[in-house]
């Protein structure tokens, strides 16, 4: 493999920061040692490990007091998190919830310390029944029961109510509030009206608090609600044209600090709730911002990725007005990087759809690829991506865009795709690529195509559908048919996919006129297709069913499974593998 793109692949990124409470430290997750793991720094800032396991951390969550942490981890990427307590500053860990077949989607602290919530789906592979268990005794209690998705999401301060959440479809949530006694539940927002609900936050008084939705908008924003009445929100940070994506509320309660989603940039911002005055915090690098977590009255720390800065932790100090950088995680001087450019482009209906455009220096006649998300409601944003950063280096002009379906854009954008609508988002890269020779001076006969889960459907059916289009192209644990897909994803996740996908009852028809695999015979780019064994999410037969179709008529397709991983690649040595074969591959049929 070339030694410059180990180069980029090697910068590593300290993310997910978490405040360990009255201790006036925190912990945050990186891939230093070779895949995610809980990290802290010492008394001169530096990295330490706080805790180390055998396979990838999900998540670390600390207890209200900060003497204990809860650690969710996998086995192997098949997602079926595993819970463990970890006591004396992250030295010893004790088993909390172990049943290996299982998924556990973990719910918080109680706010006395002495109870967590999850939920699993050990009574039948679909439903999601809801447990809380004392961490000391071990003792684990059922407290609802359901058959079907759902998920704790948080305490309510009295710590004898649970919000839980029954999703209503891939986008939008039903919330209870959930007596954990009596199993009595309550509905949470306005009757019938759809809408998304986030990052919950409770007064000291325990009379109120403030949640992210979208309630009877397009866009998320700030709500106050009492907690004598769930079903009524008040607005109090709203911005009209971009999401609200994250806020945190003052120890004085009377401030609280907010990122704005700007097209997958982000802005760091202050709100004061007595003078309603906005400030922006200055001094930070234009990309995403995340995980807001106080350590002091005075000081709050954060995650701040970028296309040129992979992932570190800041930290901003109300009392200076002082923003600084505390880790150095992904720090080299061995690389170019590249800052992209937001462009827009008209697509066949006239949709105007933006996307980051990453280029060396202006010249004609160049190639290109394109670098399609995954969700589909997700987003492209100001984030590092080595992948693209090598490619710009070695002469590549890379396009990733945000098609319709994308998130960051408001409900109706996001509902753009849904079912029978389903292939206008592959047809928005069709004219993406004729913006990308128009605009940017592409070679139209040098563009390439590659994305991963339904970012892998998008490369799947763009090449079946389009294919004279392509030069090559790289499917990474992608769907081939929605036939087959919607018959062996998980059961907890059908409900939500057919929301967003349409349903085998329904339109059994119209999945087999879009289906990639049923048109894999037309078909003419080179194909490379990688894949998890272990793949919850979307089953490694997906892959192995077009891989097979393509190489029984001679095709140019190549496919590697890798055994140890799920839907997520983490493994450093298989990232190797599966970027470095790319990068060749893409090289060898796209540039002159």
């Amino acid at each position: 493999m070339d030694n410059k793109i180990l180069a980029y692949m090697n910068l590593n990124t300290a993310y997910r920061p978490r405040a360990i409470p009255k201790s006036g430290r925190f912990t945050f997750l990186s891939k230093v040692s070779g895949m995610p793991q809980v990290w802290t720094l010492d008394k001169d800032n530096k990295p330490i490990p706080y805790a180390e396991f055998d396979d990838t951390v999900i998540g670390v969550y600390h207890s209200p007091n900060g003497d204990m942490s809860v650690v969710g981890k996998d086995n192997n990427g098949n997602e079926k998190v595993q819970l463990y307590l970890l006591l004396k500053d992250g030295q010893e860990t004790e088993t909390l919830v172990e049943s290996p077949e299982h998924f556990h989607d973990f719910g918080g602290w109680s706010p006395d310390g002495k109870y967590i919530a999850f939920s699993s789906n050990r009574r039948h592979p679909g439903f999601f029944d809801v447990f809380i268990q004392n961490v000391i005794t071990k003792e684990i209690t059922k407290v609802f029961e359901n058959d079907d998705i759902c998920s704790p999401v948080t305490w309510l301060p009295d710590g004898e109510h649970l919000l839980i959440d029954i999703p209503e479809n891939s986008l939008d949530q039903n919330l209870f509030k959930l007596n954990i006694k009596t199993g009595e539940t309550i509905k949470v927002g306005e009757k019938d009206v759809p809408a998304r609900y986030q990052s919950f936050t409770f007064t000291k008084d325990k009379q109120a608090g403030y949640v992210l939705t979208d309630l009877n908008e397009e866009m998320m924003y700030i709500s106050k609600f009492s907690l004598n009445n769930l079903n009524s929100f008040e607005k109090v940070v709203h911005v009209s044209e971009w999401d609200i994506e994250e806020f945190k509320l003052f120890s004085n309660q009377q401030k609280m600090v907010y990122t704005i989603n700007e097209g997958g940039i982000y802005k760091l911002c202050i709100f004061d709730l007595n003078t309603q005055e906005n400030k922006e915090i200055e001094g930070l690098p234009k990309g995403v911002i995340d995980s807001i977590a106080w350590v002091s009255e005075d000081e709050f720390v954060f995650g701040v990725n970028t296309p040129t800065c992979p992932g570190d932790i800041w930290k901003y100090t109300l009392s200076n007005d002082q923003v600084e950088r505390l880790t150095y995680i992904s720090h080299s001087e061995e690389v170019t990087l590249t800052e992209p450019k937001i462009c827009t482009y008209r697509s066949f209906d006239g949709l105007e759809v933006p996307y980051f455009y990453y280029e060396k220096k202006q010249s004609e006649n160049k190639s290109a690829l394109l670098y399609v998300h995954g969700g589909p409601t997700v987003q492209t944003r100001a984030e590092y991506n080595y992948y693209i950063q090598y490619l710009v280096d070695q002469g590549f002009a890379v396009a990733a865009p945000n098609v319709r379906g994308s998130s960051g854009y408001g409900r109706t954008y996001m509902g753009l795709d849904d079912v029978r609508n389903r292939m206008d988002s592959v047809k928005d890269l069709v004219s993406l690529v004729d913006d990308l020779v128009k605009t940017h001076k592409v070679n139209p006969h040098k563009v390439g195509i590659m994305g991963r889960s339904y970012g892998g459907f998008m490369v799947n059916a763009a090449i079946s559908h389009y294919p004279d289009l392509w030069g090559a192209a790289a499917s990474i644990v992608g769907i081939s048919s929605f036939k087959t897909f919607m018959n062996t994803t998980g059961h907890w996740r059908r409900k939500l996919r057919g929301s967003e996908y349409g349903t085998i009852e329904e339109d059994l028809a119209f999945f087999e006129e879009i289906d990639p695999l049923l048109h894999s015979h037309k078909i003419k780019a080179p194909l490379l297709v990688f894949h998890g064994l272990n793949d919850s999410r979307v089953p490694v037969t997906e892959s192995i069913q077009l891989v097979m179709a393509m190489k029984e008529r001679r095709q140019d397709v190549g496919l590697t499974i890798f055994e140890n991983e799920g839907h997520f690649t983490e493994k450093i040595e298989n990232h190797i593998k599966m970027h470095g074969n790319i990068v060749k591959f893409m090289e060898k049929h796209l540039l002159d």
